[in-house]
């Protein structure tokens, strides 16, 4: 099973789904990827996902570019906000969906709020990816 999860930066949203769908199932290939992949990831992504115990450390953030000749099972796109566009993958997709969060790298506030955001948005991506796994990918 091949699963390819799209956003813009690939730096946090995306990242974090990776991290969760791999963990759910060593067994699936899970690559993320960006529409304009910002090359690097976000590191406030990388410790909330380390505070549960999910390293995502060693992640690369990737232009979809790389994956257009590839086909894959499903392609989720996690674009949120509604001054967001979510990227249109062209390549042979079996199954496409779209499950949106906000972007916690726009929190403003104060520090502790904004950790609030990056744990709230990486839970709400727990939730929903692990529904979609036990509904359809399992």
């Amino acid at each position: 099973m091949k699963v390819l999860i799209l956003c813009t930066g690939n730096s946090c949203r995306s990242q974090i789904a990776h991290g969760f769908l791999q963990s759910f199932d060593k067994n699936l290939m899970v690559r993320s990827a960006g529409t304009e992949a910002s090359g690097k990831l976000n590191e406030k992504a990388v410790n909330v996902m380390k505070e549960i115990g999910i390293d995502i450390s060693q992640h690369t953030s990737d232009s979809v570019d790389l994956y257009l000749g590839d086909e894959w099972d499903y392609v989720i796109t996690v674009c949120g906000g509604a001054n967001e566009n979510c990227p249109t993958f062209l390549g042979k997709v079996k199954n496409r969906i779209h499950i949106g969060f906000d972007d916690p790298t726009y929190a403003e506030g104060s520090e502790e709020f904004v950790w609030s955001e990056y744990r709230r948005v990486r839970d709400e991506i727990k939730e929903a990816f692990f529904k979609l796994y036990n509904e359809k990918i399992k």
